[in-house]
């Protein structure tokens, strides 16, 4: 467990993953983050609900005192967004919460920035030749996206951040395609962004709030970015 301050946090948010290799939840309540993660990558389902109980038991607070649930929403592994999306549906549905989702990506640039980072480069591995990237830049500390998230080969990725100033990187892709730092000589490996982390989806979601991009559950929208893949909802929620 780790806990912080957050000076940002208004709402009592809870925040799930588990769209990559890692599983966390945390959250922020009176201006303090309480998170957990694992690296564990076949016990999602497992891990997932304990971690998101103690999180809570550590706030002293209860699933009902929440005011919005932030889940990941993906670019990631398949079955990882599934299980976010359909443990994120069964805790809103009994609460009748509402729901933001939060790019795995961004939650990795948010990372980044966090850590002082002012323009970041995100990249998951996507297998079959492909990564899942966008690239973001720091607007009054948050992960902003240019353009738009895209999955691709590492050789199409092509940059629209300033060349002449840093660029932080982050990711899977990396160690999957360390060409792609021969993108630009101003890149630099943040090795403590890679993965996404719950916790920082929390300052994402109290801003997607607060320009009004939350929605109810049965408006939950998780991301593959390959068109081939589909979501269906829990039974009977089609």
């Amino acid at each position: 467990m780790t806990k912080d301050s957050n000076d940002t946090t208004q709402l009592s948010v809870l925040a799930l993953d588990t769209c990559t290799e890692s599983c966390s939840a945390a959250v922020s309540h009176q201006g303090v983050v309480y998170s957990e993660q694992a690296d564990a990558p076949r016990e999602h389902s497992q891990r997932l609900l304990p971690m998101v109980k103690s999180v809570l038991a550590q706030a002293q607070l209860k699933l009902q005192d929440v005011d919005v649930i932030a889940y990941g929403r993906g670019p990631g592994s398949f079955t990882g967004i599934r299980i976010c999306t359909s443990i994120t549906q069964g805790l809103a549905l009994g609460q009748e919460l509402p729901v933001i989702g939060i790019s795995t990506l961004a939650a990795m640039a948010q990372s980044a920035i966090d850590k002082g980072a002012t323009q970041v480069l995100a990249a998951i591995d996507a297998r079959m030749g492909e990564v899942y990237w966008g690239q973001y830049i720091a607007v009054d500390g948050l992960a902003t996206l240019v353009n738009e998230e895209v999955v691709s080969a590492p050789t199409d990725i092509v940059l629209t951040l300033d060349l002449t100033q840093p660029i932080a990187v982050c990711g899977t892709g990396f160690d999957a395609y360390p060409e792609i730092l021969e993108h630009s000589e101003t890149m630099s490996l943040c090795e403590a962004a890679k993965f996404p982390e719950a916790k920082y989806m929390l300052a994402l979601a109290q801003d997607g709030v607060d320009k009004g991009q939350s929605t109810s559950v049965d408006e939950l929208a998780p991301v593959y970015l390959r068109d081939t893949v589909t979501w269906q909802k829990l039974p009977g929620r089609e």
